[in-house]
């Protein structure tokens, strides 16, 4: 008898390592993703396309014009990407996202708490939607009686949320002092 593979789950320690974006300006979408959000460039191949990326990995997010240099944003009712979610790794790294989001008068489609994260979301300069999020740690998640997760969609409070800027930029600098930057 042969195992179902379609009822399998999938090995727990799948991560998506990378998402690939058409945009219409490669060097509008690099100063979007390097400039805004602080993304570090770590390749480009001409005008067409370029590798960016947190940390130091070969590269969280890909960019390119390959099909679509100067190309429209999809207009509503299509299918495609709805978002793609950068996670941050603190609440504070993400108070500083939405400092650069101010900075650069970059406008929120939304801000939730959804219990087990908090998330802002935007679009990109090509109409692709972007989810900046914190994750909670896991024991804080809300659960039911029964032990299942309760995740919940409310407003987020954005100015607890700005409250912690001054703290995120400091911790920053304090880092790159330690680390010579």
């Amino acid at each position: 008898m042969t195992e179902d593979l379609t009822s399998a789950p999938i090995d727990p320690g799948t991560r998506i390592g990378h998402v690939h974006l058409k945009v219409a300006d490669l060097d509008r979408a690099l100063a979007f993703y390097c400039g805004v959000l602080g993304f570090a460039l770590m390749q480009r191949y001409g005008g067409q396309a370029a590798f960016v990326s947190a940390g130091g990995y070969h590269h969280h997010i890909a960019l390119n014009t390959w099909e679509s240099l100067g190309g429209r944003r999809p207009p509503p009712g299509t299918t495609g990407l709805y978002h793609v979610a950068i996670l941050y790794p603190t609440r504070a790294a993400l108070a500083d996202a939405l400092a650069r989001l101010d900075a650069a008068g970059i406008p929120l489609t939304g801000a939730s708490d959804h219990g087990v994260s908090q998330a802002l979301y935007l679009d990109d300069p090509d109409g692709n939607g972007l989810e900046l999020c914190w994750d909670r740690p896991e024991a804080e998640w809300p659960r039911d009686a029964d032990g299942n997760l309760q995740m919940t969609t409310r407003r987020l409070d954005l100015a607890a949320l700005r409250e912690l800027i001054p703290t995120a930029r400091a911790a920053d600098a304090a880092g790159a002092t330690a680390s010579g930057r």
